[in-house]
């Protein structure tokens, strides 16, 4: 989209969900006979506190300087959906906010499709907290009902640490990728890292280290103790409906 497309987009996305408001959404007393639906610009500057000329110019779509603060600030006079506050950032030319995670057990649904997926498959949150595992998982690589987070459980299961064939060659990698998980200031990627640093010296020299690592699809070798070497293709899909959530499918080679 080139910004002069954004702009008309973003005039008419504007216009459209002032028109779909009236002054009693927003707690104002009704006025008068008004000539077209919904509220007046004059009255969502004002309750946004921006100035009224400068609100004109971003429903015009003019090219002018937006901030995040007066984007949420609009976003809640409108009374804006969370994807609708999403598309006004990327309308505006700013990142949009990190979509809020959902609290909530897992579904019926998503518990069937682990249990439907005959190899390991598990599923867990942005902080790498174990939501689900199904039992292939557990037989394969180990996980017992004491383990609750995936990081965790990779530098502290001694049975999960033995049957990982290529654990020591992994390890700098596992770190890297939580690290470009990490959202500074929150403090449960804080509570997770300081946890396991106090647990693992080994995770405590690699977390110092500060390496990053995109997300990429991987092979995980696996030495059962009856099974023998096991190869897997990790696939890892984010659930849509449930941000920050995310299943990890080990396929078979």
């Amino acid at each position: 989209m080139t910004s002069g497309s954004r702009r008309e987009e973003l005039r008419d996305f504007l216009r459209t969900r002032r028109a779909r408001l009236v002054p009693e959404d927003v707690g104002m007393a009704a006025g008068g006979n008004r000539r077209t639906p919904g509220l007046r610009r004059e009255e969502v500057a004002v309750l946004a506190g921006v100035g009224v000329s400068w609100y004109t110019w971003l429903e015009q779509g003019r090219d002018i300087n937006v901030s995040a603060e007066v984007l949420d600030a609009i976003a809640r006079v409108l009374r804006l959906t969370e994807p609708e506050r999403a598309h006004l950032y990327v309308l505006a030319g700013l990142n949009p906010p990190a979509a809020a995670a959902r609290e909530g057990t897992v579904t019926p649904e998503l518990r069937r499709l682990l249990d439907a997926w005959a190899p390991p498959a598990i599923l867990r949150d942005r902080y790498w907290h174990l939501l689900a595992v199904n039992d292939a998982a557990r037989t394969v690589f180990g996980f017992g009902d004491d383990d609750r987070n995936c990081l965790i459980t990779f530098f502290t299961n001694a049975r999960y640490r033995d049957m990982h064939v290529h654990w020591a060659q992994v390890a700098p990698e596992v770190v890297a990728a939580f690290r470009a998980d990490v959202v500074p200031g929150d403090p449960e990627f804080e509570r997770v890292a300081g946890e396991l640093r106090a647990m693992s010296p080994e995770f405590a020299t690699l977390w110092d280290r500060h390496d990053v690592g995109a997300p990429a699809q991987t092979v995980k070798a696996v030495r059962h103790p009856e099974a023998g070497e096991l190869f897997y293709d990790l696939t890892t899909l984010a659930v849509v409906d449930h941000a920050g959530w995310f299943l990890e499918l080990y396929n078979p080679r």
